[in-house]
This record gives structure tokens, sequence and C-alpha cells, in this order.
């Protein structure tokens, strides 16, 4: 059930990828983008990394993706206009992407460790959580302190730059 599971959500994740790329509307690519980050977070939950998995959600679909969206709200972006189709880079891409695929499951069908079952965790009883608020507030508070004032800088400049002046 679990290797079912873990492809389920590869497919999500891939074809939420694929939308974030193909999408006009920045409005819609923004919202795949944040259901790719879910499939992420779900395949985390299948690998029983479940802090990494709701960590990709709190902080990457929730609190990044809410930012994107704001600043594509902000700035009022509008679809492209569609181009004309160029069969040559269609018949060229096609090609690459085939080659890619045709490669790829070449080199995971010849993967030994596939049809393995993953080990037991180790320990347990070890508290992820606290070990990773250890070694954030205590090897990394800096870096961790720069991040988010950067942040901050970020949004404040998005604001100043959006801001539409009175005619």
């Amino acid at each position: 059930m679990s290797l079912a599971l873990f492809w389920i959500f590869a497919a999500i994740t891939l074809a939420s990828a694929v939308g974030v790329v193909f999408f006009r509307s920045p409005v819609s690519a923004a919202m795949s983008l944040v259901m790719a980050f879910v499939g992420l977070a779900a395949l985390f939950v299948t690998l029983d990394a479940f802090f990494i998995g709701v960590v990709q959600v709190l902080v990457y679909a929730g609190a990044v993706m809410v930012l994107f969206l704001f600043i594509i709200m902000l700035l009022d972006l509008r679809a492209d206009e569609r181009r004309p189709v160029k069969l040559a880079a269609w018949a060229g891409g096609g090609a690459v992407v085939g080659g890619f695929m045709a490669v790829l499951v070449q080199v995971v069908g010849s993967l030994p460790a596939l049809q393995q079952t993953k080990p037991a965790l180790a320990n347990p009883a070890v508290n992820d959580v606290a070990m990773v608020g250890f070694a954030l507030f205590r090897n990394f508070n800096l870096p961790f302190q720069v991040i988010g004032v950067l942040l901050l800088v970020a949004t404040i400049g998005v604001v100043v730059l959006s801001r539409r002046e009175l005619k």
C-alpha cells in the first residue's frame, strides 16, 4: 500500500509541476505550485519523514505561496497572449522529452533497490523536532534572523514598487 501511495503522490506532484509550466494565468500557475508542494509533502510522509512533510505544507504551501499570490494579485498580472505554435519547436521539445523519459525508464528499471523494502526507523523514540529546533537556534540563529529580515525587505520592496501613482 505504501508503494502505491508513493506512486500516486508522485504522479500528482509531477502533473502539478507540469501545470506550473503550462498554465498561462499566473494565479493558476501559483495554485498548481501549491498542489505540487502538497504532493511533495505527501511524498515525504510516505517516506516516514513526517516533520519535513509538515514543514513543507506550513512553510512552502502556506506562507511562501500566500506571499507569491499576494504579490501576483498586487502586481495585477494578466495572462500572456497566445503565440502561434511552431511545429519545429514542439517536435524538438518532444524528442528531448521522449529521450529523457527513455533514459529515465532504463535507469529506474535497472535499480535493484526498488525491489527491496525500506528498513524500519533506527530509533523512533528520538524527537526530531526538538533536535531541529536546537540546531536551528543554537548553530544557525544569525542566518535564520537574516533570512527573516530579507523576506521582510522583499515584501516591502514589492509593495513600494507596485504602488500606483495617482493622476
